[in-house]
């Protein structure tokens, strides 16, 4: 395929002497976003055309760990013995996913969450009725079930912990299976897949988004759509000149995507007007194995604790990156790291140990007696099952004992989920993008729609401002997908 026409430009419809294809709906992107669009635009009878510039669908969703955050009481949950309600899992999501959440967004997807795991299920997509009950990335397990720190402080003061996340059964990576099944129900569907075509210009008439033109082997096609265009191009983490202009403390880390989230979907939107929102938010998976620092504790380059271990290890890595810049330790012992079972430690291996925290620190480059005196009060606490600075769960305290091991997240391995991680020790991805209503029409700067462009997926700023929770990029795609794609089949 011939490179992308760099504008972003809007395409007057006047310059269009004949568009090549007309459908109803037209969705930009095939990963899991895009296919939930697509699917739902299809079932409510619209015709509709999924264009994918790869030669097959999958995008970032397809190397994901596959979880997905659901509650308010699915069937995985209740198998497993959980009680939960929509209320208090929109208590966690907005003290979780940061200050400035949607909370129009996020009332709706826990609303509806127990709907759309039902959806999830009826295209195929497996979960098995059993829980992972320790921190992780991935459980090592075909557990469908697992906690994503709502049992962790402060979320358990806030709302009544439940486990809320729910991994695609597979005996690896979920996210592929995931996309595998919805990509079965798109070849069983009456959506037409156009692949190896990337749409560059979206195509405007009397102020309404009306089509696109795109590239295909080096011609020019071009679409009409009558309903609406959905974008559903994913973030925008590859970008690296977007990146340094809106998110700079994400500059120089490893991605976390297919090589895709080059963020052209969010700049076609911004050419036609579109707001954007959060873009300096994001995810970071730091190289870091939770069941080591649950363990122990993790402390930034002058031997302080920062955040309890047992939250979501994501949050850990964004307090760590965004407050330390990945300057940061995992400090545990020897039975600490012994207990973590081999094939829960995908390599990792201390890079100092010690017969004292003494030693440790000096070994480290830490200044005298920093380290040593965050130990002792921790052990102090931690003897008696309290842990009053950062409320760690009773269950991962106990005093540090000899010898001791020091573990640097930026020259660590990242998790499974992340792949090999660059750039210092994490992978990120972004969580801006532009801004949409709860079924996903593309807000202009004085918050009106754009007639005829929606938007789903990681190309949005969808529930999340400056939090996350893994899951919640699956869920929000999937869900907010489906929403775009009926409401662009409405106005056809």
């Amino acid at each position: 395929m011939t490179s992308t026409p760099r504008s972003v430009r809007p395409l007057a419809a006047s310059e269009v002497d004949e568009f090549t294809y007309q459908t109803d709906v037209l969705v930009i992107g095939f990963g899991c976003a895009g296919a939930a669009a697509a699917l739902e635009a299809d079932a409510a009878g619209a015709d509709t055309i999924l264009l994918e510039r790869q030669s097959g669908g999958g995008g970032s969703a397809a190397l994901s760990g596959g979880e997905i955050y659901l509650g308010g009481g699915t069937g995985i949950q209740q198998a497993c013995g959980f009680t939960d309600t929509p209320a208090e899992m929109e208590k966690f999501l907005l003290a979780a996913l940061g200050p400035d959440a949607d909370a129009d967004k996020v009332r709706r997807y826990c609303h509806g969450s127990v709907e759309h795991f039902e959806w999830l299920v009826a295209q195929g997509v497996p979960f098995k009725p059993s829980l992972w009950d320790s921190p992780t990335w991935v459980p090592p397990t075909d557990d469908g079930l697992m906690w994503m720190g709502e049992n962790a402080h402060p979320f358990c003061d806030v709302a009544t912990p439940v486990p809320r996340g729910h991994r695609v059964t597979s005996d690896g990576f979920g996210g592929k299976v995931l996309m595998a099944v919805l990509g079965d129900a798109i070849a069983e569907s009456d959506v037409a897949v156009h692949t190896d075509t990337a749409v560059h210009r979206l195509v405007v008439e009397n102020n309404r988004v009306v089509g696109v033109s795109a590239r295909h082997f080096g011609e020019t096609v071009t679409y009409r759509a009558r309903g609406g265009v959905v974008i559903t191009t994913g973030g925008f983490a590859d970008n690296a000149e977007m990146v340094a202009q809106h998110a700079p403390q994400l500059v120089g880390l490893g991605v976390n995507s297919d090589g895709g989230d080059d963020g052209r979907g969010i700049r076609m939107a911004q050419a036609a007007g579109a707001a954007i929102r959060h873009m300096s938010a994001g995810q970071v998976g730091i190289s870091l194995i939770p069941g080591m620092m649950v363990r122990g504790m993790i402390v930034n380059d002058l031997g302080q604790r920062f955040i309890n271990e047992d939250v979501y290890p994501g949050l850990v890595g964004q307090a760590a990156l965004f407050k330390h810049g990945l300057r940061v330790w995992v400090i545990l012992d020897e039975k600490g790291y012994e207990e973590v079972p081999e094939d829960e430690r995908w390599g990792v291996v201390p890079h100092f140990v010690a017969e004292s925290v003494s030693e440790l620190e000096r070994e480290i480059g830490m200044p005298d007696g920093a380290l040593q005196s965050t130990v002792t009060e921790y052990n102090r606490y931690a003897g008696e099952g309290i842990d009053p600075y950062f409320h760690k769960s009773a269950r991962w305290l106990r005093p540090l004992q000899a010898p001791f091991a020091a573990i640097d997240v930026r020259k660590g391995i990242a998790p499974p989920e992340y792949g090999a991680a660059g750039g210092g020790g994490a992978e990120v991805f972004t969580l801006g993008g532009v801004c949409t209503t709860v079924d996903g029409a593309v807000l202009d700067l004085d918050g009106e729609a754009i007639p005829g462009l929606f938007a789903a997926g990681r190309a949005t700023s969808g529930l999340h401002s400056w939090g996350y929770i893994s899951g919640t990029s699956l869920g929000d795609g999937t869900f907010f997908g489906r929403r775009a794609g009926a409401a662009a089949a409405e106005r056809r």
